[in-house]
């Protein structure tokens, strides 16, 4: 991909064709529209424009909408943050200046994580001091696009929220016994042999 001086690439994702793209910039806007309004292209190109930013701007995330049961669950740097139905962002035409996904005031400071939830999903917040606090999904308050949002996360004096991340379980979470009967059946397999 060929890119401009200063500029990064946020996210990629596979795709079959049928999702929407959801843009969201530090500026609080989110922008939603059909995957297929970007036209396919080489490796090499630069690509289309999928937001309009204003001066001093970047986009932070890249979500791919996948069900209408989903939240967008949107963070400031000063530790506030909410959830919302993806059913409030409304498609628009790619490349446009998007809607308020989350109200940006001095209280809140610069949108820093965007991402895609269930209400029974967890996720960790990071400062830039280090702290990770884990979370329940369940306990963030469901809230319109245009409100500044509740407290995520209580920051020390000059601390900031980084990022935050969904918590994806994995196989390393079986419990024991799970891999007790499996090693009492191979070892009972080996047996029989």
């Amino acid at each position: 991909m060929d890119l401009d001086e200063g500029d990064y690439l946020i996210g990629a994702s596979l795709t079959d064709g049928k999702h929407d793209v959801m843009l969201f910039s530090d500026g609080g806007k989110a922008v939603r529209f059909d995957e297929n309004d970007v036209r396919p292209m080489g490796r090499n190109a630069r690509g289309v424009r999928g937001m309009t930013l204003e001066d001093g701007q970047g986009v932070i995330a890249m979500l791919v909408a996948e069900d209408e049961q989903q939240s967008v669950l949107t963070a400031t740097q000063n530790g506030y943050g909410k959830r919302t139905s993806i059913t409030e962002y409304t498609r628009h035409g790619r490349g446009t200046k998007g809607m308020i996904a989350i109200q940006q005031s001095e209280r809140n400071g610069k949108v820093v994580a965007a991402t895609l939830v269930h209400a029974d999903d967890e996720i960790m917040l990071i400062t830039d001091k280090g702290v990770l606090v884990r979370t329940r999904v369940s306990e963030i308050r469901e809230m319109g696009r245009a409100t500044q949002g509740v407290t995520l996360i209580g920051l020390d004096e000059g601390s900031q929220l980084s990022g935050l991340q969904r918590i994806v379980e994995n196989d390393a979470s079986l419990d024991d016994t799970d891999l007790d009967n499996d090693a009492g059946k191979d070892a009972s397999n080996s047996e029989s042999n």
